[in-house]
């Protein structure tokens, strides 16, 4: 979603002609951003119970299936127009989303929700850190890397399959978030996430048919699936909507990095998932340096320039 279609909505300006929000405005933009956060992050704990039945990918499979549902028909791209000059960022983003999504919900299963979402969120670090160089960026990425050291603290007992694979998922949104951009130039509003949403769920399509073929899609499975589709991608997108017309993009930006946190705090509650003191200390670390990156970067973007630096992985 490129926040720039929705920056400088719901603003009153000040004496001086500077683009003012009321704090009311900013309280309610937390509110939903804090909504979108704990839905993404429950739908996915929720979704992880479909894991013994359909396996990460059949949930991921029924989440982009949900997915296009709902960004198909509200963008309504004109496939028969596209030039290869659109189609090759949206197949790519689509490879992106594909890959990113069942990166994460692999590394759930292997390694908990907490420890996977945080992992993943080393993705907009990079991207943040690689459009701003100073020495507070050579900062972020070494408190990062301490903040990834002391979350896994490897050893012979560590999953570091299920790391590299969360890693991986950190990789898959950085591409997201590099090729949404150029996408979003080519392809007006909504249409080059609605069209990449269709190319990622015809990359499961293989899955939905094995699946399918074996009988695994069962009711409690479909449900936990459909709803993980559902409180992850629609709700999220929803509010994401809603969010920017009271925030400004940077603030949003940042404002994500609290979704390791919530990531935890759901892996706790949905999947009995309890970290322990050095794990929560690595996800205060990583989402310090993520945060602080981002703000960084917001900062010295071009001026007269409006846009979002982190992108919501929600098709």
């Amino acid at each position: 979603m490129d926040a720039s279609l929705l920056q400088g909505a719901g603003t009153t300006r000040g004496g001086t002609g500077t683009p003012r929000r009321p704090s009311s405005f900013l309280f309610r933009g937390v509110l939903t951003m804090t909504g979108a956060g704990l839905s993404n992050q429950i739908g996915a704990g929720i979704g992880a119970h479909a894991f013994p039945v359909i396996g990460p990918a059949g949930v991921v499979a029924v989440r982009q299936l949900v997915a296009a549902v709902v960004l198909l028909p509200a963008a309504r791209p004109p496939f028969h127009r596209f030039t290869w000059r659109q189609w090759w960022p949206v197949l790519l983003l689509g490879a992106a989303t594909a890959l990113m999504n069942i990166c994460l919900y692999v590394a759930i299963d292997r390694i908990g929700l907490g420890l996977a979402v945080t992992l993943e969120f080393l993705g907009p670090l990079a991207v943040a850190l690689l459009s701003s160089r100073s020495r507070w960026d050579l900062l972020c990425g070494i408190g990062a890397g301490v903040g990834v050291y002391i979350l896994v603290m490897p050893g012979p007992a560590s999953d570091l399959a299920g790391i590299l694979i969360g890693l991986g998922g950190a990789a898959g949104w950085a591409a997201y978030i590099l090729l949404n951009r150029v996408a979003g130039q080519r392809l007006h509003g909504l249409q080059a996430p609605a069209a990449a949403s269709l190319v990622s769920l015809v990359l499961y399509v293989p899955v939905a048919i094995h699946l399918l073929a074996n009988g695994s899609f069962t009711g409690p499975a479909m449900l936990y699936a459909a709803a993980a589709g559902i409180l992850c991608s629609v709700v999220p997108y929803a509010a994401d909507l809603v969010a920017l017309r009271f925030v400004p993009a940077g603030f949003f930006g940042v404002y994500m990095s609290i979704n390791p946190i919530l990531a935890a705090l759901s892996g706790i509650v949905v999947l009995r998932q309890v970290l322990v003191l050095h794990e929560w200390l690595g996800i205060a670390l990583i989402v310090s340096a993520n945060a602080t990156a981002i703000w960084i970067a917001g900062r010295r973007r071009i001026p007269g320039r409006t846009g979002q630096l982190v992108s919501s992985p929600r098709s």
